[in-house]
């Protein structure tokens, strides 16, 4: 068992309370630390009248409480019988055992809106310090990369991003969490995990903090409390779809997508610690707003008329103690609202969402986790997607991609399903992916109004499938069927030698340091350098020439003994380089989403 692995129905701790544990233990406590934190994840935990009760060793039993949210947030609420508590190596190793807890809810009014944009502000200096020290954890994690990055410098990274909630740097805090999770999904060899997605978290938070500590305070980058709820008063919403979530971090359950009169987005969660079993269940669990009689099924095919609504900053619905809501009958794609989903060429959508700057923060990017809709027809398999193409034959051809990998969830059989069908024209509801060329990952299907080579959905459906959730059968397909259509699609993505600088920028999270200047020396670092100059990638080639020389720079201390450089200028080497490629990867992705006709033009 490796030494970041959470032990099963342990509750979530605050990453405060994590670090300060961690903090004091004595240094050859801290040595130990990972060794028995993978020991202690395989003990049973039996539920008692005390809480729950985990035998460390014969004279140490560690007791957990949780508090009314389920989250140990004090001291008192962990306890060991030992001498040393609480500050022993057996209280702390089972703390970080647990799941890393969210920051808690924070209900406040909503604020008049501002007649003219906020001007840029700056950052207070207990900002910069807060900045200054997360940047220094981050640095510190990227130069030892995961072999190295064990519970202690994940403590450190914890209680800096206390310090930068404490200073409302809560874009920052929010990436540090996000890297602290990656970190114990990718040492824990998690089923899920995915280096991209922990190198994109340690960017976020190397940049947020890079421009924070040059005194830039805009509200972007500073963010927004986590689910800030905000009173919305009445509400009426009606359901989409649903979809499973299930993160490689250990969290599972389902997101019901609802849209008001006004297009806009909102949704209702059921999101806990567990994994692909919950994920399914959830599906039919009950919804948590108001004394609403219904689940999350039913939801997803009706609607709800809600009094004293709060949502938070992405459209998530809160069920406080004054939220009340009364279920209503159900829309068809085909009417108020939801019929204007699909009533836009999907290439515009996607242009709209992938937007023409910087990629902004993934917490806040609300407009890019927006569902599109779309009227298309199935062309035939291609890998893992399906090709399809909106109707008439406008726009690029897309390839339609899982909602969710997962083997265990219904997305995966959907789709082949689908592609053994091709010539069925389809109402898809996706979500745009910004890492691949023209993919959607879709979430539901539906019928085409007035076709008759649509699906034919069972009238308990309500005229959609939820691809997590709903299995979709031969006798759902129309009778006729076509060969497959012979269709050529291009990937500049996969096509350029960008991969090449994916691969030392994620060599640089997996090894550390020492493993990017490893490739300087034996000439890797330059024949990918000389291969992207040949090709046109100049700016590509200088960041990678830029990493390799900053992580091979070494010095000699008084004795003349060589050392490893500072670890700013490698961090910061490091992220020109992952940014750079970042921008020009989603310039790539964009490229793919543009039309015949604005390519003609």
């Amino acid at each position: 068992m490796t030494p970041d692995t959470e032990a099963a129905g342990l509750p979530p701790v605050t990453p405060a309370l994590l670090a300060a544990a961690v903090e004091s233990l004595t240094s050859r406590l801290r040595k130990k630390l990972d060794a028995t934190v993978g020991q202690y994840a395989e003990l049973p935990v039996v539920a008692g009248a005390d809480g729950l009760t985990v035998r460390c060793g014969e004279d140490a039993v560690v007791t957990l409480t949780s508090g009314p949210d389920g989250v140990i947030t004090e001291d008192g609420q962990a306890r060991c019988s030992c001498l040393l508590a609480p500050r022993c190596l057996h209280r702390t190793a089972l703390l970080h055992c647990c799941p890393l807890a969210d920051a808690a809810p924070v209900a406040v009014e909503a604020p008049p809106a501002p007649a003219e944009p906020e001007p840029a502000a700056a950052a207070t200096a207990a900002q910069v310090r807060a900045a200054d020290a997360l940047w220094t954890a981050a640095a510190a994690v990227l130069a030892a990369g995961l072999p190295a990055a064990g519970a202690v410098p994940q403590a450190e990274l914890l209680r800096a991003a206390h310090t930068a909630r404490l200073a409302d740097l809560h874009r920052a805090e929010a990436a540090a969490l996000r890297v602290v999770r990656g970190l114990r999904s990718a040492r824990a060899r998690r089923d899920g995990h995915r280096l991209t997605d922990l190198t994109a978290a340690l960017r976020e938070l190397l940049l947020t903090t890079a421009l924070v500590r040059t005194g830039r305070g805009d509200a972007a980058l500073l963010g927004t409390a986590r689910r800030a709820y905000r009173a919305g008063g009445a509400l009426r919403v009606h359901g989409v779809c649903r979809e499973p979530v299930l993160t490689a971090t250990g969290y599972a359950g389902v997101v019901t997508h609802l849209l008001d009169e006004e297009g806009r987005w909102f949704s209702v969660a059921d999101v806990r610690p567990g994994g692909p079993s919950r994920a399914r269940g959830a599906g039919t669990a009950p919804v948590s707003v108001g004394a609403a009689a219904l689940d999350h099924a039913q939801l997803s095919r009706g609607g709800l008329l809600v009094s004293g609504a709060t949502a938070s900053a992405d459209g998530r619905l809160g069920s406080g103690r004054g939220v009340k809501a009364n279920p209503l009958p159900g829309l068809a794609w085909t009417a108020g609202p939801l019929a204007a989903l699909f009533a836009r060429p999907l290439a515009g959508a996607a242009a709209e969402r992938l937007g023409d700057g910087p990629p902004a923060d993934p917490e806040d990017d609300h407009l890019l986790q927006q569902p599109v809709g779309a009227d298309l027809v199935v062309l035939g398999a291609a890998g893992d997607s399906v090709l399809a193409q909106q109707l008439g034959g406008t726009g690029p051809v897309v390839r339609l991609a899982p909602g969710h990998p997962h083997a265990e969830l219904a997305h995966t059989a959907n789709l082949v399903r689908l592609a053994a069908h091709p010539g069925t024209e389809l109402r898809v509801l996706g979500r745009i992916d910004p890492d691949r060329a023209a993919t959607l990952r879709v979430l539901a299907v539906g019928p085409v109004p007035g076709s008759d080579r649509t699906l034919r959905l069972p009238a308990a459906w309500q005229g959609r499938a939820d691809l997590g959730y709903d299995l979709l059968l031969g006798a759902h397909f129309p009778l006729t069927a076509e060969p497959p259509r012979p269709v050529a699609v291009a990937d500049p993505l996969a096509d350029s030698p960008l991969w090449r600088v994916r691969r030392l920028v994620e060599l640089g999270v997996a090894g550390g340091r020492r493993a990017v200047a490893e490739s300087a020396r034996t000439g890797g670092a330059r024949t990918d350098a000389a291969t992207l100059t040949r090709t046109g990638f100049h700016g590509a080639a200088a960041r990678t020439t830029e990493l390799a020389a900053a992580a091979d720079r070494r010095g000699r201390d008084v004795f003349g003994r060589l050392t490893e450089g500072g670890a700013d200028a490698y961090a910061e080497s490091w992220l020109a380089a992952s940014v750079h490629l970042t921008a020009a990867e989603r310039e790539l992705v964009r490229a793919t989403w543009r039309g015949r006709e604005e390519e003609g033009s």
